[in-house]
């Protein structure tokens, strides 16, 4: 799908992934690129850094988990909220502190309350740096009310 079919997906006020107004958050605008897939871009900043240079292995994780996760929210209207009962992070190559990457998110299969998804990250170059495989559960009802998303911030924001 071309950058004009992006569909911006809804960022919440203070997750910190895609946060909009969380001070210390990545602020990640996600947008869905065909049914099921989903992508974001991002420049980690010098203080997310392991190692010098190296973005830390447990940001490269919350990042793929959450990718990896809004993979399987479907209807931005009626999003199903997912919590992570397992991922698998596969640090293939070290992902670098101030150069773009790209994330990328894919739903896989669905079955009752469980779903599963991929997400993975990559350079400029196009070299796969991290992926992860994670089985989603679906958050309870009684937990979180979705029938007031604006009440939690859940929305597409202006850029």
């Amino acid at each position: 799908m071309s950058i004009e079919k992006r569909i911006p997906q809804p960022n919440s006020r203070m997750c910190f992934i895609c946060g909009l107004q969380n001070p210390v958050g990545l602020k990640l605008r996600i947008f869905q690129t065909e049914p099921g897939v989903i992508e974001t871009t991002y420049t980690a900043p010098e203080h997310f850094q392991g190692y010098p240079g190296v973005l830390h292995g447990g940001i490269v994780a919350t990042i793929l988990d959450e990718i990896s996760g809004r993979a399987q929210m479907g209807d931005p209207s009626a999003p199903k909220f997912m919590f992570t009962a397992k991922i698998e992070v596969k640090y293939r190559k070290n992902v670098p502190i101030g150069k773009p990457l790209k994330i990328i998110g894919r739903a896989g299969r669905s079955k009752g309350k469980t779903s599963e998804s991929w997400a993975g990250i990559y350079d400029e170059e196009g070299t796969l740096l991290a992926e992860a495989n994670t089985l989603l559960i679906n958050v309870p009802n009684d937990l979180l009310d979705v029938t007031n998303l604006e009440a939690l911030g859940w929305k597409v924001y202006p850029e």
